[in-house]
């Protein structure tokens, strides 16, 4: 597609604040600019967010996803500034085809090349296993014996063991960051377009330390690679479609740490990712970063969609519950959640229709202690998107509804958002 016939021009945001709101279904585009406008202040927006693995799942192309938000844009009368984001890029084929549509901000998953084990291994396992990775870390002796101070006031040791295991956990994918890098650079040039690169190294186990967080951007730095944003996998519990799950207060320390580092040897902003939901520590990400972060959701938007399905339509919203809970424990295997389909009771049990809606769709509520259970029926609904949209029947027929019930879905999304973008807003 050449770059006159694209719906819209999509803009590098840089080091604003910016805020990803993913549309798996094309119809949430005007709710989400209509938030943005009703929320006002400094966030950036990215509604063209959508990453190859949802494609898939949907049956969308990256020039349906782009056109998709140019409509709601248009419909919302919002004409501002917008960023699109290639999310969860793994080959080169992929951003070839999502830059060809249009997108400049890439998000690069480099999983496939990180050893989710590295931090169970025994210190034996570590040095047996760092002979195969050697080679693709000469880096290890520049950091070993080293103690950097960062102006979080934390110190970072580098011991050898330290760098031994970030090299057997890191050093294959920072390789390939380095090298999918360079082709985003390459492949944006002939499209004559501006790009920005984002680094996802959240989907891990365990979380990401200070000494993996240091290594992996300075050698991005060393290579040329500029990032403007990077995902670690914080502390704490990140499931789909609910609030954070763990101590605030532990979190905060650790953010304002991994956020000095993105200062020193950026600056970079710090992404948070599976970000749908999570209030409760906005104003802590938009305070220790001082502004310089990217939010990403998805799932909730489609969430809200199932809202309306319930309020218009719920025999239909009854048969998608037993769907999504005859797909979950399949479905489930690519996500982060706790939830079980024991722990919601089937939509026979419930007969009042609001009742319904909040045992599938009610927000998670959190405990005094700061700690909470997953609410099973999001994250069930949440997991099985898939399945659903691409269902030759209840795709169609959630489509249809809000295409019949546009207003409603506005109305829902820019309540929903609302709260999302006053939360972050309140720590900047």
């Amino acid at each position: 597609m050449l770059a006159s016939n694209r719906p819209f021009k999509a803009k590098a945001l840089g080091l604003a604040p910016s805020f990803g709101f993913g549309d798996r279904i094309g119809l949430a585009s005007e709710g989400h600019a209509a938030s943005l406008m009703k929320a006002g202040g400094a966030i950036q927006p990215i509604f063209a967010q959508q990453s190859i693995r949802e494609m898939t799942r949907t049956q969308r192309t990256p020039e349906q996803v782009m056109s998709a938000a140019a409509a709601g844009m248009k419909a919302a009368g919002y004409d501002g500034p917008s960023g699109a984001d290639a999310d969860h890029l793994k080959t080169p084929a992929d951003i070839e085809l999502t830059a060809a549509a249009g997108f400049v901000f890439f998000t690069i998953d480099p999983s496939g090349e990180v050893d989710f084990e590295a931090d169970s291994y025994t210190p034996q396992q570590i040095d047996d296993k760092f002979q195969s990775v050697a080679d693709f870390a000469p880096w290890v002796k520049q950091y070993s014996g080293k103690e950097i101070s960062i102006s979080s006031g934390a110190k970072i040791k580098f011991d050898q063991a330290v760098c031994n295991k970030a090299a057997v956990k890191y050093a294959k994918a920072i390789n390939l960051t380095i090298s999918l890098a360079r082709h985003i650079a390459k492949v944006s040039a002939q499209h004559k377009q501006d790009f920005e690169i984002e680094l996802s190294v959240d989907e891990t186990p365990q979380p990401t330390t200070l000494a993996e967080h240091y290594i992996i951007a300075d050698q991005l730095r060393a290579a040329g690679v500029k990032i403007i944003s990077l995902a670690p996998r914080f502390i704490g519990d990140f499931e789909k479609g609910i609030d954070y799950i763990g101590d605030v207060a532990r979190y905060e320390k650790s953010l304002a740490d991994h956020a000095a580092i993105a200062k020193e040897l950026g600056p970079y902003k710090l992404s948070l990712h599976s970000g749908s939901d999570k209030l409760s520590i906005y104003p802590s990400l938009a305070r220790a970063t001082h502004g310089a972060f990217h939010v990403k959701t998805a799932g909730t938007s489609y969430l809200e969609a199932l809202r309306v399905v319930a309020l218009h339509d719920v025999p239909l919203f009854r048969r998608l519950i037993d769907f999504a809970r005859e797909r979950y424990d399949t479905d489930k295997a690519t996500y982060h959640v706790s939830a079980t389909v024991a722990g919601v009771p089937p939509q026979t049990a419930i007969s009042n229709a609001k009742d319904l809606e909040h045992a599938y769709l009610g927000l998670w509520e959190r405990t005094p202690a700061g700690k909470g259970m997953s609410d099973p029926g999001r994250q069930i609904l949440h997991c099985t998107f898939g399945s659903t949209l691409t269902h030759k029947e209840f795709g169609p027929a959630v489509r249809g509804i809000l295409e019949k019930h546009a207003g409603t879905y506005k109305e829902v999304l820019v309540t929903h958002f609302a709260k999302h973008l006053e939360a972050l807003r309140k720590g900047m």
